[in-house]
């Protein structure tokens, strides 16, 4: 890949995680500034992850059949940023939700189709996937840390406005994809059944299903239960951009680690690190330091974790034609019915016992990611018919 290709990737990847840095952390805080508890937060939150359910492997069929899949790519972009821009409009009622499922839907349906070019671009040197996604954790850093500080100023209703810049980018960074080639064969003519029924392929789809399932309470709650142990907007930002600069530097690592340990290893010690990290967040929240301490723990429970997910994707589905579906699949089976469900069980966890209950149900499911994890490939394959 030419310094030239490395940039046009490093920057969607930057105004797409930007724009993620924003909803992220802060979009629980705005629904409750409208006068919306805790089960409207984990429904929006709900119908975001749902939109990984639907809109990946719908939107990398009809790409992969078009001549021009950069031109989906670029309207995927567009439409998410007329749905988000919906949101300065609508604030309570079925609109609301409307919203966040039209914004869901196409917000979620670009990123598997880039990650797809992405590897296909890298080819061979899949083990730099990590320091071009770098770049999307430094959009998230900037956002993450400094918008807690400025809601705090600017006031809750200048969410959109200030999320609406980097959709833009986004859009802006798209159109340089616009005349990208089309993968090598189409998505359509893989059988997704075959998919499924490698070596290996269902553990590593539940694996990623139950950590998605246990980041439910952080990616849904954690700025509202840091708030409710007394930090104010500016310990709030502080402590999501530690995360995301550890998440960063682990980034710029991660093919290192992979190599020398293997996917297998380093994910093992993801898990075990994220339910404890989790447990930590559930009885130190109203700590800084302790919360500072957790927050580093994003290294190998996002990024080394992340980095060693797409290492076995690239190692069970070498032939670049079924990477697009392979994505897809992983996108919507692991995000997708992870994070719906990962988004309800944190708001019953919120609703009966705060954030102490939702992120102790967080650690579990990271348990029991690890002992799904360790379940020898045997184990998972089909019988065989009698």
């Amino acid at each position: 890949m030419s310094p030239a290709d490395f940039r046009r990737y490093a920057l969607f990847y930057l105004g797409y995680y930007g724009a993620l840095g924003a909803y992220t952390p802060y979009i629980g805080r705005w629904v409750v500034a409208n006068g919306h508890g805790g089960y409207a937060v984990g429904a929006m939150l709900a119908l975001w992850y749902g939109g990984r359910i639907i809109a990946p492997p719908t939107w990398a069929r009809m790409s992969a059949r078009s001549a021009n899949p950069g031109h989906w790519l670029v309207a995927g972009c567009v439409l998410s940023l007329l749905g988000f821009a919906a949101f300065a409009g609508f604030t309570t009622g079925v609109m609301l939700f409307a919203t966040m499922a039209w914004f869901g839907l196409f917000f979620n349906a670009v990123m598997p189709q880039f990650e797809a070019m992405t590897l296909s671009a890298l080819g061979q040197r899949n083990h730099d996937y990590g320091r071009i996604r770098m770049w999307g954790s430094v959009g998230f850093l900037i956002v993450a840390g400094s918008y807690g500080w400025l809601l705090d100023r600017l006031g809750n209703d200048a969410f959109v406005w200030l999320t609406l810049p980097w959709l833009l980018l986004t859009v802006a960074a798209s159109w340089l994809h616009r005349g990208d080639r089309p993968l090598p064969a189409l998505v359509a003519d893989v059988p997704r059944q075959a998919l499924w029924r490698r070596p290996g392929v269902r553990r590593l789809l539940l694996v990623a299903m139950l950590m998605q399932l246990g980041f439910g309470p952080f990616y849904v709650f954690f700025t509202l239960h840091l708030q409710a142990q007394g930090h104010d907007g500016f310990a709030v930002g502080v402590l999501w951009a530690i995360g995301v600069l550890c998440e960063i530097l682990m980034f710029w690592q991660a093919p290192r680690l992979v190599q020398r340990f293997g996917a297998q290893r380093l994910m093992t010690a993801c898990l075990i690190a994220t339910a404890l990290r989790w447990v930590m967040v559930a009885l130190l929240g109203g700590s800084f330091a302790w919360m500072a301490l957790a927050q580093t723990g994003h290294a190998l429970s996002f990024a080394a974790f992340h980095a060693g997910c797409m290492r076995r994707m690239a190692e069970l589905f070498p032939e670049r034609r079924d990477m697009a579906a392979a994505q897809g699949m992983l996108y919507g089976f692991s995000g997708g019915v992870g994070g719906v469900t990962g988004a309800g069980i944190a708001a019953v966890g919120w609703q009966h016992g705060g954030g102490h209950l939702a992120f102790l149900l967080g650690a579990a499911v990271a348990v029991m990611a690890l002992l799904m994890h360790l379940v020898p490939v045997r184990a998972l394959r089909p019988q065989a018919a009698a």
